[in-house]
């Protein structure tokens, strides 16, 4: 298998391919009973199987909430397997008061992001886009977080779900390097038209990176991944889930196949219904 071509993020040369953890983790954004199967299925052995695929094939960036028990030692067993670091794309909750950051408890969560050997410290959705202000085209108090982050050695980015926070920090010259965005094809959890969630991509001043292809299970690799891909710049990334290495492997196949060009070297899924479809068929 080829290498996963890489890019540039603030200075750090991570995969354009980058491991997300809603399915290690148990966030399926689809039923309480699918989150239960995952978080009961899942353990550090398990989610270190996955890992290892995705370092084998260069793929080396990790992106969530990595400081939780299951996912620490799993990192730590896949690197030891493998003899590869992981690059570490935090994304903590940002503490906030009625009027924006709890700046105190904000230094004890980002002292904790740093501690875990976070490269990328981006501040979750849920925090950012709370402080979203669209009267006055800022993200309040996101300066005094982004130098907080580079005090501790991290480099700044923002995680967001509104299409309206990288065109603010953009205007606002917000020292970050980078930004998480959501975007599929069938704009699942997007607030605006996929083309205009394209155009915010495209004009960005820095490289996104961007979630849920796939739409959390709703696309299949294929289709999901051919939008992601096709669609964004060749500094942009996109952050994929998988639940076994099996999924793992067809998902950096897929991937590969559709950067190259070419046909992917997958198995497809077979029913008594397709047996028709195949050559030498009865």
């Amino acid at each position: 298998m080829n290498m996963f071509p890489r890019t540039d993020v603030g200075g750090v040369s991570v995969s354009r391919m980058i491991i997300g953890t809603n399915w290690f983790l148990g966030w399926s954004h689809q039923t309480s009973a699918k989150d239960n199967f995952i978080k009961r299925y899942q353990d550090a052995k398990k989610i270190a199987d996955v890992l290892e695929v995705f370092l084998d094939a260069g793929i080396d960036t990790i992106m969530g909430m990595t400081g939780v028990p299951p996912l620490v030692d799993a990192v730590r067993e896949a690197q030891g397997r493998t003899g590869k670091a992981m690059i570490v794309v935090d994304t903590p909750w940002t503490p906030l008061t009625e009027g924006g950051v709890d700046l105190d408890r904000a230094a004890e969560v980002l002292d904790g992001c740093a501690a875990n050997g976070a490269t990328f410290c981006l501040p979750h959705s849920s925090a950012v886009d709370a402080l979203v202000d669209r009267t006055t085209r800022t993200i309040r108090d996101m300066d005094r977080v982004c130098a907080m982050i580079r005090e501790r050695g991290m480099i700044p980015g923002l995680s967001t779900h509104m299409p309206e926070t990288p065109v603010y920090a953009d205007e606002a010259g917000l020292d970050i390097a980078t930004y998480i965005q959501i975007y599929n094809a069938i704009g699942f959890l997007m607030q605006v038209e996929i083309d205009w969630a394209h155009r915010v991509i495209q004009e960005a001043k820095k490289p996104v990176m961007t979630i849920k292809p796939m739409a959390a299970g709703r696309l299949t690799p294929l289709v999901g991944l051919a939008f992601a891909w096709s669609t964004i710049r060749d500094q942009d990334m996109v952050a994929v889930g998988a639940l076994t290495p099996d999924e793992a492997r067809e998902d950096i196949e897929i991937s590969l196949s559709i950067l190259e060009r070419r046909r992917p070297d997958v198995t497809l899924q077979r029913t008594r219904s397709k047996r028709s479809l195949e050559a030498g068929a009865a």
